[in-house]
């Protein structure tokens, strides 16, 4: 199968699995329209369904390819991957964090909810994603692993863990290492969680599991270095968020530290870096890999 047919048929039946898994617990409102539970799972759906690429998912689905997983067990982790991915997004674009009003080309889930509602769409899109995995038809040793990877993910060591140094560095000069220590939790540690989560769907040899963490590692620092580079070269209609939103709150980039060109060529070298390291799957089992890399550097998806 092409890549972009790949990714066409991966995307709809990882949005055929979120919208099961909403379905799931879909409030049972017996005609009344003022229950507050469904205007959060209204606001759940927002979030969630609102137009996603399924970047996180798609890498899941791909590392567990390359591996011989089991395709049904992927797709599960990627859905909860994207309900984790998604509860960040709601967060980060409250008036608190980021403070933005345009996400996925839509207005954000504060602006369309309410502040109140976009912090309980968070919480419950952040449990909806733990609960897919507690529900997964996998040994429950396998489910503890996948389990643990993705809290770590999200949390203190993680995910939350780069926010917080985010906020603190507002303002401040940032060297090359701190901000690649920053990014590698604020972005990297989902992204790489991705990558071997979907690796542990299936039984990579510890070689293979090295060179999966080493691809993810420096995929996710390029796709970050890729984003500060599109906040200052894309508009608000091709970003589907404000552009110019990090130098506007005078947070440290790469872009700022390197030069646009600089970041561009410090971008193409992680991803060059990446597939190199793919190199002990060889190229046909890694090819949908290495070529969903250069997508994600490119942004060509």
């Amino acid at each position: 199968m092409a890549f972009d047919q790949w990714v066409t048929a991966s995307r709809a039946r990882i949005e055929q699995c979120l919208m099961s898994e909403l379905n799931a617990i879909r409030p049972d409102v017996s005609g009344s329209s003022t229950r507050g539970d469904q205007i959060l799972f209204d606001a759940m759906a927002y979030g969630l369904l609102g137009g996603g690429k399924r970047i996180r998912a798609l890498l899941a689905m791909a590392a567990g390819d390359a591996v011989g997983a089991d395709a049904e067990l992927c797709l599960r982790v990627g859905a909860a991957l994207e309900c984790i991915h998604a509860f960040s997004l709601v967060h980060d674009d409250m008036p608190c964090m980021d403070d933005d009003a345009l996400r996925r080309g839509q207005p954000t889930v504060h602006v369309q909810f309410g502040q109140a509602q976009a912090l309980l769409v968070g919480d419950a899109l952040q449990t909806l994603g733990f609960e897919i995995l507690a529900n997964s038809p996998a040994p429950a040793d396998r489910v503890v692993s996948l389990t643990r990877a993705l809290a770590r993910a999200t949390g203190l060591q993680g995910m939350a863990g780069g926010q917080a140094v985010d906020i603190h560095a507002v303002g401040m000069v940032m060297s090359q290492t701190e901000l690649e220590a920053m990014h590698a939790l604020k972005t990297g540690a989902l992204i790489q969680a991705s990558v071997s989560m979907g690796a542990l769907c299936g039984s990579p040899t510890p070689t293979e599991t090295q060179a999966l963490s080493q691809f993810a590692s420096l995929v996710g620092l390029a796709f970050q270095v890729a984003d500060d580079v599109l906040d200052v070269t894309a508009t608000a209609e091709t970003l589907g968020k404000t552009p110019g939103k990090d130098a506007a709150a005078n947070k440290p980039t790469f872009v700022g530290l390197l030069g646009l060109e600089g970041a561009q060529d410090y971008a193409r070298g992680l991803h060059e870096r990446a597939v190199d390291a793919l190199g002990v799957l060889g190229a046909e089992r890694s090819e949908t890999l290495r070529t969903l890399a250069r997508a994600l550097v490119e942004r060509a998806y």
